[in-house]
């Protein structure tokens, strides 16, 4: 069943990389967007449900979109924590002023960053390698924000910014609140200790792909946009951040 979710996944992803990136999304259609990031945090939610058991995964899963939208919720009504701003009516179900697929994004987030923060950090030990961890998954999300807000805001109107900034006029609240939130989930995981159910699986794998899979098509998107710097300055952190990984890995099986 796992596997055809991810099939499906990567069906409805080739299909959103043509229409988003051309435009050709019709009205009536927008609803797969909101299917597209539901699956995507699906995919997330068994990544960690085959890392950490059925119970943990299931947990941790729920902890994130639960805890996401809430955090989402006062930001949208308070504008707590990120800036003042507001979703767009055609962005899905919302529960409390904030779309129901956000808690699914922030999920799907989560995965891509506590994969490629857990694969840097191998061979670290301690509190060494658990303070690394919970920075660098932070950074890797805010790295995921630094192209998906530009598209979101400024190509597709997902959400609308009420005050200005620097970067593509979003307010640099708004990052520094995204590496809040995620230092949270990364240390709630650290705190939380769950037991690793298994030191290799597909689903790693299939993690790390989704990472570069989500950048490419934000990065297409954000370049047939015209937010062009973006684009070139997510595809070099990601290079970065990929280089890293591998590298690690590779140095602690060498290490074995």
């Amino acid at each position: 069943m796992t596997a055809i979710i991810y099939r499906f996944f990567i069906f409805w992803y080739i299909c959103g990389v043509f229409l988003l990136t051309f435009d050709l999304l019709p009205p009536w259609l927008e609803w797969a967007n909101s299917v597209f990031l539901i699956t995507a945090g699906v995919i997330a939610g068994i990544y960690f449900c085959h890392l950490y058991g059925l119970r943990g995964g299931i947990t941790y899963s729920l902890l994130i979109i639960v805890l996401s939208i809430y955090v989402e919720h006062l930001g949208v009504a308070y504008d707590f924590l990120f800036g003042s701003y507001d979703y767009n009516a055609n962005f899905g179900i919302k529960i409390f002023d904030t779309p129901l697929t956000i808690g699914f994004a922030w999920l799907l987030i989560m995965g891509c960053s506590h994969e490629l923060a857990m694969g840097i950090t191998k061979g670290l030990n301690g509190i060494v390698r658990s303070l690394v961890f919970v920075l660098v998954g932070a950074l890797i999300a805010v790295t995921m924000d630094l192209i998906l807000d530009p598209v979101s805001f400024k190509v597709k109107e997902y959400w609308i910014w009420q005050e200005p900034g620097l970067y593509y006029d979003i307010p640099f609240s708004n990052f520094i609140g995204w590496f809040v939130v995620s230092t949270c989930f990364h240390l709630v995981f650290i705190l939380w200790s769950p037991e690793r159910k298994t030191r290799t699986s597909i689903w790693r794998n299939r993690m790390c792909l989704i990472f570069g899979l989500i950048i490419a098509m934000f990065c297409l998107i954000a370049m047939t946009g015209g937010v062009f710097g973006a684009a070139i300055l997510v595809l070099v952190l990601t290079g970065i951040w990929y280089g890293l990984y591998f590298w690690r890995r590779e140095a602690y099986v060498e290490s074995k």
